[in-house]
């Protein structure tokens, strides 16, 4: 394969500031006019994005964090049709509005088919918002670490590999090499599939960069000494995302170099993908992580390394990106009317009880509400982790499956795994009581939703169900009640 040599030169032909592939045969080459449908940046005001966003519904929250108040992204369609993602910042995050325009116009010229490109900005008042493409098939941590049918495959996360270098080496090229916090959660998939890299971690704060998690097992070690991030740094992140496309887990950095180091290499790669590659491009995925993760930084390969190891690596390359990622080929989502995109629907069907609608919703909805979600524990990496994980996963799939019994057996492996909490899986498992004729059990799980998130709405509304269930009908209307006046104040209608 190609060394990860340390040459910074690069002669190669490109495509829309893509290298075209060295002559590997890469994947699914944008053609040359795609980036003409990304309108050129524009300054949005506030209003125009109230009315994208149903006045920002709550319902239209798709960051996987959740709605929290440093990492909010809403999902909005302007009124040519096109659908948007905007991203809230705090009141603090950039006190300068010339100053954050002038950021955000510097990385709207950034522009490639392996980006999700900026669109637009908004400043009034305290209010900063940057306005990005909208991906429709969620993120690499979703794909990865919270898969419902089928784990990713091998070919699949070498393209995600190839493109992120790619994606960093186009934007290192055009005067943009710093990159702040890369991790799963930055990696989205577009309509066709085919992974892109967020504009949102090119933007350097009003807090010199200062961005990464704070969870320092993944970060940087230049960075946990000096605050500040460099070429470097994003190599090493580079290669935090490599161990997550070899283990489908995300593994402490330490931990897997010392893996390697004891030649038990192996025990990192994820157990799903057994079969699906070859000893030799395992070992060369594992030691190009191994080459990311130097606690030198000099000893990092360049972003221009990244791409030549990864090129020849690339497998399957005739097969579409979203066959291999498990999902349609997606047309832009067509207008909602606003009854769909509140979140009332919900609220009506437990009125009606509706415990088909009820179950099509909870579907949808996955594990949005669940405010933990994006923060993965230390220890995800450990057996008992991965095991409740497992269940939990299997559980999923038996509830979309509407194996309500088996789903039931599953979601109790996790919940007594007693390790992480989650309210959508006592949701879950509440519906699941509900459709075996169980509402005690029903009641109580919901109660416990309610518990861990005292401010959910779909856990009062659950708890209304069973209540009625149980023929106690001043208690569920008591619940309904409550259900609605906290939705009403999430999605600023009360």
């Amino acid at each position: 394969m190609g060394s990860c040599c340390s040459q910074h030169g690069d002669a190669s032909p490109k495509l829309n500031g893509v290298p075209a592939g060295e002559g590997f045969g890469e994947p699914e080459k944008p053609r040359l006019n795609e980036l003409d449908s990304v309108p050129p940046f524009k300054e949005f005001t506030l209003e125009q994005l109230r009315a994208a966003t149903n006045g920002f519904d709550h319902s239209n929250i798709v960051s996987e964090g959740g709605e929290r108040a440093l990492n909010v992204v809403f999902k909005g369609q302007l009124d040519d049709s096109q659908w948007i993602a905007v991203k809230r910042f705090p009141k603090t995050a950039w006190p300068d509005a010339r100053q954050f325009a002038d950021e955000a116009a510097s990385v709207g010229q950034v522009r490639s088919m392996r980006m999700v490109n900026l669109i637009g900005c908004c400043y009034e008042g305290d209010e900063r918002y940057l306005i990005a493409e909208f991906m429709p098939n969620e993120t690499l941590a979703r794909h990865l670490f919270h898969w419902e049918q089928r784990p990713m495959e091998w070919a699949m996360r070498l393209r995600v590999a190839y493109y992120l270098a790619q994606a960093l080496e186009h934007c290192s090229n055009n005067g943009r090499p710093l990159y702040h916090d890369l991790n799963a959660y930055r990696v989205l998939f577009d309509q066709d599939g085919n992974p892109r890299l967020s504009c949102f971690g090119l933007m350097k704060n009003s807090r010199d960069g200062k961005s990464y998690s704070t969870n320092l097992a993944y970060t940087p070690p230049e960075y946990q000494r000096t605050g500040r991030v460099t070429h470097e740094s994003v190599i090493f992140s580079f290669g935090t995302i490599l161990l997550d496309l070899l283990s489908g887990k995300h593994i402490p950095p330490t931990h897997a170099l010392d893996l390697i180091k004891g030649r038990n290499a192996l025990s990192l790669m994820d157990s799903h993908l057994e079969g699906q590659f070859s000893s030799e491009d395992g070992t060369d995925v594992v030691r190009l992580a191994s080459r990311c993760l130097q606690f030198e930084p000099p000893e990092r390969p360049s972003v221009r390394a990244l791409v030549q190891s990864l090129a020849p690596l690339q497998r399957r390359n005739e097969v579409p990106s979203h066959m291999m990622l498990g999902v349609s080929r997606q047309a832009p989502p067509e207008p909602l009317p606003s009854a769909a995109r509140s979140a009332s629907g919900f609220q009506d069907a437990c009125s009606r009880m509706d415990l088909t609608a009820i179950h099509e919703i909870l579907v949808k909805t996955h594990y949005k509400d669940d405010a933990s979600e994006n923060e993965l524990s230390f220890q995800m990496w450990t057996k008992q982790m991965q095991e409740m994980l497992n269940a939990r996963k299997k559980g999923d799939l038996a509830f979309r499956e509407k194996d309500f019994a088996l789903a039931i057996e599953r979601y109790s492996e996790f919940i007594n795994g007693g390790a992480m909490v989650s309210p959508t899986v006592f949701a879950r498992r509440s519906l699941a009581y509900l459709m075996t004729d169980q509402p005690d059990a029903a009641l109580r799980d919901a109660m416990q939703a309610q518990y861990i998130n005292p401010e959910w709405p779909t856990a009062f509304y659950l708890q209304s169900v069973a209540l009625k269930m149980l023929n106690m009908e001043k208690e569920a209307t008591d619940m309904m009640e409550e259900g609605a006046i906290l939705e009403a104040r999430k999605s600023g209608r009360s």
